[in-house]
């Protein structure tokens, strides 16, 4: 037997989190009776969510995707232009980490629940790097307080924060590279907007030790070999750990 959220998760559905949510808001159903949070489950069970009849845990797959500008990071097919629909890829994955709907580059997507529920852990402090271009001239002092760390609010998300101290480079007169180690809603635009500048362009070039590199806007490789169990050591967790009943 094995709990319901991490059958979900190994399954490539979703992480954890979001398989509770789905369970508390009545979308899964065992056997065709509606799931509570904390139940277990068997292999020989029928395990649906929505009218969807989730498969045991699949051969795992990790990519690299170069989400364009525009897509939405969200498993909601109902969602016009949603990265799951735009990938169409043959084995169902999911995202390690979003990127917001205006923002571009580099996604890791899998179909192993453990892996994003390791990235996702924000004690690790995993490193996440960008490329962002402002709409006015950057300042020694602007890169200076970005990298001491921002005061963040926003009411309606229920955020006030002071950003965690990070890696500051400027590479041109409007852009700047930057390492973060956290992952708050929107947190470089929200950042910028507090010390007076807009994002025009925002492209994530690295998570972890994977790059975006020449990678094409709306392509994906296979993540593989050293620079996948690279990524498995660096997240804590065990490369293609298996099915969900071993």
């Amino acid at each position: 037997m094995i709990r319901l959220n991490k059958y979900l998760s190994e399954a490539g559905i979703c992480s954890r989190r979001e398989a509770d949510r789905l369970i508390e808001a009545g979308r899964v159903t065992v056997d065709g009776v509606r799931a509570v949070p904390g139940m277990k489950v068997s292999e020989e069970q029928k395990i649906c969510v929505g009218e969807k009849v989730i498969q045991g845990a699949e051969q795992k797959v990790v990519l690299a995707v170069n989400k364009p500008a525009g897509i939405v990071c969200t498993g909601d097919m109902k969602v016009k232009n949603n990265i799951i629909r735009f990938l169409h890829y043959p084995v169902r994955v999911t995202y390690a980490g979003r990127l917001d709907k205006d923002s571009e580059g580099l996604l890791i997507m899998t179909n192993d629940g453990e892996l994003i529920n390791s990235m996702m852990r924000a004690r690790y402090h995993h490193e996440k790097e960008y490329h962002v271009r402002v709409d006015k001239e950057i300042t020694s002092e602007f890169v200076r307080q970005m990298s001491e760390g921002v005061h963040i609010q926003d009411v309606e998300k229920n955020l006030d924060a002071v950003t965690r101290p990070c890696e500051v480079k400027q590479i041109g007169k409007y852009t700047f590279s930057i390492i973060l180690t956290q992952g708050l809603n929107r947190q470089i635009r929200r950042m910028c907007e507090a010390l007076g500048y807009k994002v025009t362009k925002l492209v994530r070039i690295r998570i972890m030790n994977v790059e975006l590199g020449n990678l094409k806007s709306g392509a994906v490789r296979k993540i593989e070999g050293q620079e996948l169990k690279k990524l498995y050591e660096q997240a804590g967790t065990h490369e293609g750990t298996g099915g969900a009943f071993k």
